[in-house]
C-alpha cells in the first residue's frame, strides 16, 4: 500500500448472497466492531435488489455500497438488466465490472467490460473493473501479456483525469472461490506491472493514483501479507466479506501502519 499517492480500498463482492434479513443481521455484527479511524476506503457490493436498504443500514458505519454489474446502454429492451444510472440514484457509489465469474457464465467480453467502464464512469460511478488469468495462462508463462492486454482494452478511451476514479482489481481466476492464493510475492508483481501498463497510458502521476486491489482468496489470514506489497492497494474480497469478524480483521490490515 502507499497511502501517499492513493486510497486503499477493501471492497466486500457479495455475489449472489445475503437476503434482506441476512443483510440486516450481518449490519448488527459487524457496526459493532468495525473500526471507526479507518484509513483505508470500505465496501460492500451487494445484490442489486439490496442496493438501497444497504445505503441505509450502513451508512451510519461508513461503509459505501456498490453494485456488482451494469449494462452498458442507458435504457433499452435488456429484460433483467439494471443500468449505472438506476445504480447511481440508488445511492451506490462503485459497481464491478468484467468479473471472471461474469466473463465466463455471461459473456462478458473485453469489449463489453469497456463499454460498461464508460457508462460507469459516465453516471458518476468508480468501476472496480477485474483482470485476470486462467491456470492454463500462468503456466504458460503468458500472464503479464494478457494482464496488459486486459488493461488496455477496458482503459480505452478513457481520459487521464477520469482515472483517479477506476479502481483495478487483479484477481488470478485459479484462485477465485477455491481457497487457492497468489503469495504476495506473485500478487505483487503483477499489480505493478499493471500500475506499469498505465504509466505507459497515462504518466506516472496518474499511475501513482489509481487504486490497484488484489482479489482471489485473501482472507483474514493472508491479508496483511498481500496488502504489504507496494502495488497492492486494497483487495476484492469474495467469501471472508459475508463472515463480519472475518471482514474486519481484513479491514483492520489495511489499517496498519
Amino acid at each position: 500500500m502507499n497511502r501517499r499517492y492513493r486510497k486503499t480500498i477493501i471492497a466486500g463482492n457479495w455475489k449472489m448472497n445475503n437476503t434482506l434479513s441476512q443483510m440486516k443481521a450481518f449490519a448488527e455484527q459487524i457496526k459493532p466492531i468495525i473500526p471507526k479511524g479507518k484509513w483505508c476506503n470500505v465496501v460492500l457490493c451487494v445484490p442489486a435488489v439490496n442496493i438501497t436498504s444497504a445505503v441505509r443500514l450502513f451508512k451510519d458505519c461508513h461503509i459505501a455500497i456498490g453494485a456488482e454489474t451494469c449494462h452498458y446502454e442507458d435504457h433499452g429492451a435488456f429484460t433483467g438488466e439494471i443500468t449505472a444510472e438506476m445504480i447511481k440514484e440508488a445511492g451506490a457509489k462503485y459497481v464491478i465490472i468484467g468479473h471472471s465469474e461474469r466473463r465466463q457464465y455471461y459473456n462478458e467480453t473485453d469489449f463489453t467490460v469497456n463499454k460498461k467502464v464508460h457508462a460507469a464512469i459516465n453516471a458518476g460511478l468508480i468501476p472496480i473493473v477485474c483482470v485476470g488469468e486462467s491456470l492454463e495462462q500462468r503456466e504458460l508463462g503468458v500472464t503479464m501479456e494478457l494482464i496488459s492486454y486486459q488493461v488496455k482494452c477496458a482503459l480505452a478511451n478513457v481520459p487521464a483525469d477520469k482515472m483517479r476514479h477506476v479502481v483495478i482489481a487483479y484477481e488470478p481466476l485459479w484462485a477465485i472461490g477455491t481457497g487457492k492464493t497468489a503469495t504476495a510475492e506473485q500478487a505483487g508483481e503483477v499489480c505493478q506491472a499493471i500500475r506499469a501498463v498505465i504509466r505507459k497510458l497515462y504518466g506516472a502521476h496518474v499511475a501513482r493514483s489509481v487504486t490497484i486491489q488484489y482479489g482471489g482468496s485473501m482472507n483474514a489470514k493472508n491479508a496483511a501479507e498481500l496488502l504489504a506489497q507496494p502495488d497492492v492497494d486494497g483487495g476484492l474480497i469474495g467469501g471472508a466479506s459475508l463472515k463480519p469478524a472475518d471482514f474486519v480483521e481484513i479491514i483492520n490490515s489495511a489499517n496498519q501502519e
